[in-house]
């Protein structure tokens, strides 16, 4: 019975019942060295009676190896593995080295391991314990930690045990946490009383003293006592801390042991999977055997268990590696070497390694190259980086770099790619290869939110290939205009376009037209202008039309670069271009398992469906991708996720998720997210009737370089400059925002202008036209009902009540089913002015109000036909989860089944109208 620990075993059990009752839950359980972790652990495992208990640990010589722990703590049910989905069983495989092929992503590892445990569940309840989780290989731990944050209605239980300091970081965002602290004094007094009463009195105090109630050291010092080993003398001039002095004491007592017993304990040390096979074999060359394993038993080192070969605690075998000299620990890794194969002989060759040495790196880039066939960007990188260290020629040395600093973007670690990327350009001398890494650099800047040094990287490498490679310099310098203006930095923009100049480019002067626009919009060199209007507004246009215009056939169409189109597409207000690729991109990102790619299609598809008026499911899509980005770490990412859901609130007039959300984009530090946070709470103001904020903020946002940010808020500027008595600044508005409309030539932009003309200048004429121009097909429904809106109180101000009636009519039906209250509710005082007043047309609306963002998606999933298990794959839930969804979506729609759900969310009809409030998140036709 563990004393001391009610509180921290209540919670255990608590997750226990849960899982009992079909909840899951995860937890990491935290502290130093011997604080109780384990042993909480092992109450849990203890307590499990009736649920299924899969073991595994991090161990600290395999903590290079990706998915070696992961394979220790599923290897019993990997017979398992080919009932998941089959891209999720691919990815297992190939993480395992099951499978001599898979294009998979890392994500997909991590999915697949939430429906194996799901599927295991479904048989009973599954208890997980990893231990010395701060010790797992990167690859294990984004796996585990995926399934865990995705636990929601499986049954399954999660515990990580992780120490908190002599070890590395195990940051585990999205999991709860208990921390451990020491026992209490008079717990601590009765346990050592338990185990050291043939200890004299002065010696048990030291020791109290000692091990400020960390349990273990209260257990092994009394030990250390007996054995001479440790003296508690009670003026000690230093005390070293309870961490160093546990391990000490383990290593004094491996010290007095057989020296083949050390061995055979070092070689047990160094393999990860305590197979004794492996590590008898090992141990064979070396002089030990199995009968050196006696004396470790009765010290209680080491057991043999469940076949496998086991410390007693954790910091026994960090004691049994540490305290081995250079050359024994080498010894052992090359033995382990002799007698493993592919990836694990690789990785013993290169801990055997004390410099460079071309044959095993060539080794372990041939398990790199095996790794990425198998999906294993973080095995790639890994292996590559090791390889590049073990390179004597400095130009291997970068190439090997290069590999890993992609490898490692590929997993998401963003930090050590850009470490590794500048590291190769440092050492790579081929141009043309100087100038791919500068491309990627510049990619990474900006996927790192440091996207001021993008341009930098891209026009130093136009300058060095410019003489080998004149188009790839033209590119690059193009490429580092956009790079520039997007950070809004116009002197690097004007530099790069005189660079292309002096290197004479074939492309130089499509480069300077692109700076030509980019320096009017932002009325920097006015007479740099090339065809340009002279307006900020119309100058955006033409400069995002050259960027679409570019010729992209020489570079893959890959997921991140049609990302790039589709944002393109958005920029220059192609709402339905970059519907139709978003929804694409979603498609492919979902299929691939590309979760990395995931959020930012998610965004995509969100930003077009809330500009078409499937507002629900633009919060659906946003939520998702802010989850996603949250748990991979995409803090670019957020901005935009967030900006779509202030947009949503701010349409929606919910004052207080508006300014968190707006806060939380305004708190990121870019000038763009100021812009987009300044322009959504504008839009709230005006909405609410406070006019004078509206038009204070908007025209200092208008004022301000991102003219592509603020183009689609022009007519909001127009609308709050007339309503607070500023009719000069509603002209010039209206004016840039025409410019705009004529240069994209959209129809839906043309009405919006004609809106503001009518605003301005009145007469039936004018309104007429207005309403006309938002009759195509891919109107907006929020500006149109806004247009409709505007033009019944011109009616009614002319004393034309019934005239104004059926317009007003139109624009609170929308506003209804949008959710814009504070829109309705000026439209329906307006209708009572005209003497009518229209019942809420909004219940099933309502019934779908009722449903969370994630039943919503499940639910419209399921009335495509799909079953629970393809909608996990999408959504990347387990499929209890997604039933779990389900059964909590019923009596809010109120329906029995999901063969109900096509007639009250009607996604054909939604397919056929090309889209609608209720429009489905791009599941319909492409399902």
């Amino acid at each position: 019975m563990l004393q001391g620990r009610p509180d921290e075993m209540a919670i255990i059990n608590r997750l226990l019942e849960g899982a009992r009752n079909g909840m899951s839950g995860a937890l990491v359980l935290r502290g130093e060295a011997g604080i109780g972790k384990t042993a909480l652990l092992d109450h849990a495992v203890e307590a499990a009676g009736d649920l299924r208990v899969l073991r595994g640990a991090g161990i600290e010589s395999e903590s290079g190896l990706p998915f070696a722990g992961l394979h220790l703590l599923l290897k019993g049910t990997l017979d398992r593995i080919g009932a998941l989905p089959q891209r999720q069983a691919q990815a297992l495989r190939g993480a395992f080295g099951m499978a001599a092929v898979l294009d998979g992503d890392r994500f997909l590892v991590g999915l697949g391991v939430l429906t194996l445990l799901a599927d295991l569940a479904d048989e009973r309840p599954v208890l997980c314990v990893i231990d010395d989780a701060h010790w797992l290989d990167s690859a294990s731990a984004e796996a585990l930690l995926f399934a865990a944050r995705r636990l929601e209605a499986e049954g399954v239980v999660m515990l990580f045990g992780a120490r908190d300091v002599h070890a590395p970081s195990f940051a585990a965002p999205g999991v709860a946490e208990l921390r451990l602290a020491g026992l209490a004094p008079e717990v601590a007094a009765r346990l050592l009383a338990e185990h050291a009463a043939d200890l004299p009195r002065y010696a048990r105090d030291r020791i109290l003293q000692e091990a400020r109630g960390n349990p273990l050291a209260l257990l092994e010092l009394p030990a250390a006592q007996r054995e001479g080993q440790f003296a508690a003398e009670p003026y000690a001039v230093r005390v070293p801390s309870t961490f160093s002095r546990i391990q000490q004491t383990f290593a004094d007592r491996i010290a007095t042991l057989p020296e083949a017993t050390q061995t055979l304990l070092l070689v047990a040390a160094a393999e990860e999977g305590g197979d004794p096979a492996t590590v008898f074999a090992a141990a064979g060359r070396l002089g030990a055997g199995l009968a050196d394993l006696e004396p470790a038993e009765n010290k209680r080192l080491l057991v043999m268990t469940d076949e496998r070969l086991v410390f007693r605690h954790p910091l026994i075998r960090t004691a049994a590696y540490r305290s081995a000299t250079v050359s024994h620990r080498l010894a052992v890794h090359r033995a382990l070497a002799e007698v493993l194969e592919g990836g694990r002989r690789a990785w013993h060759l290169a801990a055997a390694s004390t410099g460079p040495d071309e044959q095993v790196a060539a080794e372990l880039e041939r398990h790199a190259q095996s790794a990425r066939e198998r999906g294993g960007h973080a095995v790639v990188a890994a292996a590559y980086e090791r390889a590049a260290r073990l390179s004597a020629d400095p130009r291997e040395r970068g190439r090997r770099l290069a590999h890993a600093a992609r490898a490692a973007a590929d997993a998401g670690q963003l930090d050590r790619a850009a470490i590794l990327a500048d590291d190769a350009a440092a050492l790579i001398a081929d141009p043309v290869a100087r100038a791919m890494v500068a491309k990627f650099r510049a990619d990474l800047a900006d996927e790192r939110s440091s996207a001021t040094f993008a341009h930098q990287f891209l026009a130093e490498a136009a300058c060095a290939v410019a003489g080998h490679e004149p188009d790839l310099a033209a590119d690059l310098l193009f490429s580092a205009v956009e790079r520039a203006w997007t950070v809004g930095d116009f002197t690097a923009v004007r530099a790069a376009a005189d660079q292309a100049l002096r290197l004479r480019l074939a492309g130089a002067p499509r480069i300077g037209e692109l700076a030509g626009h980019i320096a009017a919009l932002s009325g920097a060199e006015p007479e740099a202008r090339l065809n340009g209007t002279g307006d900020g507004a119309a100058e955006a246009a033409l400069a995002v039309r050259l960027l679409l215009d570019r010729d992209l056939s020489a570079y893959p169409r890959g997921l991140r670069e049609s990302a790039k189109i589709t944002w393109w597409e958005l920029l220059l207000g192609d709402y339905r271009a970059a519907h139709d690729q978003a929804v694409s991109l979603e498609r492919e990102s979902r299929a691939q398992g590309a979760i990395g790619v995931l959020p930012r299609a998610l965004m995509l598809l969100a930003r077009t469906q809330l500009w078409r008026g499937a507002h629900r499911d633009a919060r659906a899509n946003a939520a998702e991708g802010l989850r996603i980005a949250h748990d991979i770490g995409q803090t670019h990412n957020l901005v935009f996720l967030r900006a779509v859901l202030a947009h949503l609130a701010a349409i929606e007039g919910d004052q207080e998720r508006c300014g968190e959300l707006t806060a939380q984009i305004m708190a990121h530090g870019t000038a763009p997210g100021h812009t987009r946070a300044t322009a959504i709470t504008a839009l709230l103001d005006l909405s609410l009737g406070r006019h004078d904020a509206a038009l204070e903020r908007l025209f200092e946002a208008v004022q301000g370089p991102n003219k592509l940010v603020t183009v689609h808020s022009l007519p909001d500027l127009a609308e709050a400059a007339i309503r607070a008595g500023q009719p000069d600044c509603a002209h010039d508005a209206a004016r840039r925002y025409a410019g705009w409309a004529h240069h994209t030539a959209h129809p839906w932009a043309h009405a919006i202008a004609a809106r503001c003309q009518a605003m301005l200048n009145g007469g039936d004429d004018a309104w007429a036209r207005a309403v006309h121009l938002h009759r195509h097909q891919h109107d907006p429904p929020f500006e149109r009902a806004r247009t409709h809106l505007l033009y019944g109180e011109w009616l009614r101000r002319q004393q034309r009540k019934t005239d104004a009636r059926s317009p007003l009519r139109s624009a609170l039906e929308v506003f209804e089913q949008l959710g814009a209250k504070p829109w309705a509710e000026r439209t329906g005082a307006e209708l009572r002015a005209t003497g009518e007043s229209l019942p809420s047309r909004t219940q099933n609306l309502d019934l779908l109000s009722r449903l969370t963002p994630q039943e919503l998606q499940v639910a419209k999933l399921a009335a495509t036909g799909l079953s629970n298990r393809d909608i996990a794959a999408q959504l990347f839930l387990s499929p209890r989860t997604v039933g779990y969804h389900l059964y909590n979506a019923y009596p809010k729609l109120g329906v029995t089944s999901r063969g109900e759900l096509p007639a009250l969310l009607n996604p054909a009809r939604s397919a056929r109208e090309g889209h609608s409030t209720d429009a489905p998140s791009g599941v319909g036709r492409h399902r």
